[in-house]
C-alpha cells in the first residue's frame, strides 16, 4: 500500500505571504455569482412565462425536475472531466455548457424545448463546484483553504439576491422582453470564460506568484502524485463519507431555494420575488456563515488542532446553528421568523464550506474533482427526494412545515455522524501501488 500523501509535516514553520492566490478567489467568486444568476432567473419569471405559454404546474415541474436530473448526473462528468484536463480547461469548458444553456432559453417555445435547456444549463453548472474545490486545492495551503472556500461559497446568495435586480435592469431599464434577456445575459458567461482563461493557471507556471507566496501555498507535505480513477475512488470508505455527508445536508439548501418564497406567501402573505428585503436579510445572515464557518475551520488548524477536530467540530457547531428552525412554525412575527431561517441558513453555510474542504484533505489533487462530482451527485438526488417528500408531507398536514423544518434540524448531526464511521480520522487515503 502507498499513501496518497507523504506523511510528516513541514521542518520549519512558512509564513503566510502574497495575496495573488485571492485574486483567484475574486474570479471564483464573480463566477459562484454569475452561476447562481443564470440557474435562478427563470424561476423568477416562472408565472410571466407560464400565463404567456401556457404552462401546467406539472410542466413546470417537469422543467425544475429536468435541471435538477442533469445536474446531478453532470456532477459525475463533470468531476471527472475536471480531474481529466485540470481546472483550467475543465472549469472552461463547464462555463461554456451552461452559457450555452442559458442563452438557449431565449429561444425556447415548447416545455420540451424549455427542458432541453435546464439540461444543458445544469450540465455545465455541475462543472462549478469541483472546479472551485480542485482550484482552492492547487492554490491554497490545507490551513487556509476552507476559508478561501468560504468566500466563494458566500457568492451563492449573493448570485440568489442579484437576480431579481438583473432582471429589472435588462427587461425594465433597458426594455428587451425576456427572451433578450436571456440572451443578452449570456455575456456574463463570455467575459467570466475570459478571465478565467486570461488569469487562472497553476501556481508555479503562473508567473505572477512570488516565491514567499508560493511557498507558503505549497508548504503542505507532498503528494504522491496518484491517478485515481472511478474504480478507486468508489472502493473508498473516505469519498462515501463526503458523498453521505452531501446526500444528508444539500436537500436542506434546495428546500430553502424553492420553498421559502412559498412558505412566506402562504404564512405571512409575502411574495419573496417582490418584496427584497427579507430575502436580502435571510442570504446576508447565510453569507456570514459562510465565511466564518471557513475561517472558524481554518483558524483551528491553525492554532494547532488536527484537521479531523477542526472539520467535524466546525461541521457540528453549524449543525447547532440550524437548531432555530425548530421554532419558526407558528410564529406570528415574519421578522423573527427571518432572523431564525436567516441563522439556520448561515448554519447551513457554514457546514457547506467545511465539508467541501474534506476532499483535499484526504484525496490527492488530481481526484478531487471526482469525489466532489461524486459528492453533488449524491446531494442532487438527496434534493429530488427532499422536493417530493416535501410535496407529500404538505398535503398530508395541510401545508404545515413543523415536520419538514424539524428534520433539517437532525440530518447535520447525523451527517456529521456518518462521516465519523467512514473516516474516523480524515486520513490520506491509502491507494494500490501500480506498475
Amino acid at each position: 500500500m502507498a499513501q496518497a500523501f507523504a506523511d510528516g509535516g513541514t521542518a520549519t514553520p512558512v509564513p503566510r505571504s502574497g495575496r495573488y492566490r485571492w485574486l483567484i478567489v475574486a474570479v471564483l467568486f464573480a463566477a459562484t455569482t454569475v452561476n447562481y444568476i443564470d440557474r435562478t432567473m427563470l424561476g423568477l419569471l416562472a408565472p410571466a412565462l407560464g400565463t404567456e405559454l401556457g404552462w401546467s404546474e406539472n410542466d413546470y415541474g417537469n422543467i425544475v425536475t429536468a435541471f435538477q436530473a442533469a445536474y446531478a448526473l453532470g456532477f459525475l462528468l463533470m468531476g471527472w472531466l475536471i480531474d481529466r484536463f485540470g481546472p483550467k480547461i475543465g472549469y472552461s469548458i463547464a462555463i461554456s455548457i451552461w452559457t450555452i444553456g442559458h442563452v438557449a432559453h431565449g429561444f425556447a417555445g415548447s416545455v420540451a424545448s424549455f427542458m432541453a435547456a435546464r439540461v444543458i444549463l445544469g450540465v455545465g453548472e455541475a462543472g462549478h463546484f469541483p472546479s472551485v474545490v480542485r482550484a482552492s486545492s492547487e492554490w491554497f495551503p490545507q490551513k487556509e483553504r476552507s476559508y478561501a472556500i468560504g468566500w466563494v461559497n458566500s457568492a451563492t446568495t449573493i448570485g440568489v439576491i442579484l437576480t431579481a435586480p438583473t432582471i429589472w435592469l435588462f427587461m425594465v431599464w433597458m426594455g428587451f422582453d425576456w427572451r433578450q434577456t436571456f440572451i443578452y445575459t449570456g455575456v456574463f458567461g463570455v467575459v467570466l470564460l475570459l478571465l478565467w482563461l486570461w488569469l487562472y493557471s497553476n501556481p508555479r507556471e503562473s508567473g505572477k506568484v512570488s516565491e514567499a507566496e508560493l511557498a507558503w501555498i505549497e508548504h503542505d507535505p507532498p503528494e504522491k502524485i496518484e491517478r485515481l480513477g472511478w474504480s478507486a475512488i468508489v472502493t473508498k470508505r473516505e469519498a462515501w463519507a463526503y458523498a453521505t455527508g452531501k446526500f444528508l445536508t444539500d436537500p436542506v439548501w434546495f428546500l430553502m431555494l424553492f420553498w421559502l418564497p412559498k412558505y412566506f406567501s402562504t404564512t405571512y402573505n409575502v411574495d419573496l420575488k417582490v418584496v427584497l428585503l427579507p430575502m436580502i436579510i435571510m442570504y446576508l445572515l447565510s453569507d456570514v456563515g459562510s465565511i466564518l464557518g471557513g475561517w472558524v475551520s481554518s483558524k483551528l488548524i491553525q492554532t494547532g488542532h488536527s484537521v479531523n477536530f477542526a472539520r467535524k467540530a466546525t461541521m457540528l457547531g453549524a449543525g447547532c446553528c440550524v437548531l432555530p428552525l425548530l421554532f419558526v412554525s407558528g410564529l406570528d412575527n415574519m421578522w423573527l421568523a427571518v432572523v431564525l431561517i436567516g441563522i439556520a441558513l448561515a448554519g447551513h453555510q457554514a457546514f457547506s464550506s467545511t465539508i467541501l474542504s474534506i476532499p483535499p484533505d484526504m484525496f490527492p489533487k488530481r481526484a478531487v474533482g471526482s469525489v466532489i462530482g461524486l459528492g453533488g451527485f449524491a446531494g442532487g438526488v438527496g434534493g429530488m427526494i427532499m422536493a417530493k417528500s416535501t410535496g407529500l408531507v404538505l398535503d398530508a398536514t395541510g401545508g404545515n412545515y413543523t415536520l419538514i423544518f424539524a428534520a433539517c434540524t437532525t440530518v447535520y448531526f447525523l451527517a456529521v455522524l456518518a462521516i465519523h464511521l467512514l473516516s474516523p480520522r480524515l486520513a490520506p487515503v491509502t491507494v494500490e501501488s501500480k506498475a
